[in-house]
């Protein structure tokens, strides 16, 4: 193989692949070769590895992984595998190549082996939902391609549709979502295990569509804006994976959605609206609506006292200038940021703790509500406002955290590792690892 490597010019380096013909003696139709760099081999390299090699095989029906060794490095490779073997089919076409078979060798226990499968197809649905044109995905059919995701699961689903949203005073999704002619909705999904061991609430940020509201966009920050829901389908995808792989932990999942439209019946700047649990919010930009509709389900999650809240949204263009594309922005308790970046090291994948500044609090200050969502004008530190403005929903003392993934949600650049140019599922697994741990 050494050889065979050579004759094609593989140098090994990290996100390349070569492709040559089957040697003499080998049943197959072809040998990938895909690079490891010349750092040390870690797991997360070979997850990533494995999954750029799928990735650049589209057609191939059957793909055959080899390592020479078992255990957590099998592991890494199949996963990778997995994850890099989905396909995205053009809206209203038929599949052109389905997702291929794939064998491995090497050994592997069962539970791995399923964990690897349901996982991966967690993320899958990710990019799927986040992949749908908003004309086809608003909130009330976001309800309905999660319902039949969760057909057959012991999934509980309750659904608020706009009226019972108003009745029920969630005054940030309400705001937000009256500009529009689809209605808001919120979502709960609700997984109970017989003993659970601890309870987790997850909260994910939903809206279908961003123009800005009556704070309009510009036309090209308008496009990609159907990516704004990848927050609620991060946690929906995650609370199905948990279900299927009947964890111990007791998981409450608030899927806040909305589509941020203006209209005559849209927010102004200077309304003022009342926050579930009665807080209120002096809107001084529709376009910072996300905070807005993530307030509502925080508070909906603090009534319940979990063990954990995870937040996790699309939220701000300054995390997209402050950390890349890759990486994502992790805020929160000192307890909540500890668990994510334990998950995500054993995920491979990628966020960095971010300070809460409590002086930027005075930022947000108003004189006809409890707090502004936002400070027109202002351009610094605006991922930490964000984190700063989402804390004033956290029950006290309830570990929290909060992950802005408005770069990892959608890589606009060419592939890497196993995350396809679009929608990635980014933070997927992480969420998935801290519900099975």
């Amino acid at each position: 193989m050494t050889a065979l490597a050579r004759s094609v010019d593989a140098e090994g380096g990290i996100d390349s692949c070569w492709r040559q013909g089957a040697p003499a003696g080998m049943s197959v139709s072809s040998v990938l070769f895909t690079g490891l760099g010349s750092e040390e081999v870690t797991a997360d390299r070979l997850r990533e590895a494995a999954g750029f090699a799928a990735l650049q095989t589209s057609k191939a029906p059957r793909l055959v992984v080899a390592l020479a060794d078992s255990g957590d490095d099998l592991k890494a490779v199949v996963e990778g595998t997995l994850l890099g073997s989905h396909r995205t089919t053009k809206h209203g076409k038929p599949a052109t190549q389905a997702p291929p078979e794939i064998a491995f060798l090497g050994h592997l226990e069962d539970a791995q082996v399923h964990y690897a499968v349901v996982a991966a197809e967690a993320v899958w649905r990710v990019r799927d939902l986040v992949t749908m044109p908003p004309n086809f995905l608003n909130p009330a059919s976001f309800v309905e391609q999660v319902t039949q995701m969760a057909q057959g699961s012991s999934i509980e689903i309750e659904v608020y549709d706009e009226k019972r949203v108003a009745a029920e005073g969630l005054g940030g999704i309400n705001a937000v979502g009256q500009g529009s002619l689809n209605p808001p909705r919120l979502m709960i999904l609700r997984y109970q295990p017989a003993q659970p061991t601890r309870h987790v609430a997850l909260v994910g940020k939903g809206i279908t569509f961003d123009s800005g509201g009556l704070s309009l966009k510009a036309p090209n920050a308008m496009v990609g804006m159907k990516y704004d829901m990848t927050g609620a389908a991060v946690m929906a995808a995650s609370t199905l994976a948990a279900s299927a792989l009947g964890g111990s932990i007791a998981v409450t999942a608030y899927l806040c959605l909305a589509e941020n439209m203006p209209s005559g019946s849209a927010s102004r700047p200077n309304d003022v609206i009342t926050i579930k649990g009665g807080k209120t919010v002096e809107i001084l930009n529709t376009d910072a609506e996300g905070r807005l509709v993530m307030a509502d389900g925080l508070s909906l999650a603090s009534a319940l006292n979990p063990d954990l809240i995870i937040d996790i949204a699309t939220l701000t263009g300054a995390a997209r200038i402050a950390l890349g594309e890759r990486y994502a922005g992790l805020m929160g308790t000192a307890e909540g940021v500890a668990e994510i970046e334990g998950a995500a090291a054993t995920t491979g994948e990628k966020v960095w703790a971010m300070p809460l500044p409590s002086e930027l609090r005075a930022l947000l200050s108003s004189d006809v509500a409890d707090i502004a969502n936002a400070k027109p004008g202002e351009v610094l530190g605006g991922m930490l406002l964000a984190g700063v403005f989402l804390r004033e929903f956290v029950g006290e003392g309830i570990p929290w955290a909060h992950l802005d993934i408005a770069g990892p949600a959608n890589n606009s650049s060419s592939a890497f590792g196993f995350t396809p140019k679009g929608a990635s599922g980014a933070l997927t697994r992480t969420i998935l690892s801290v519900l099975t741990s």
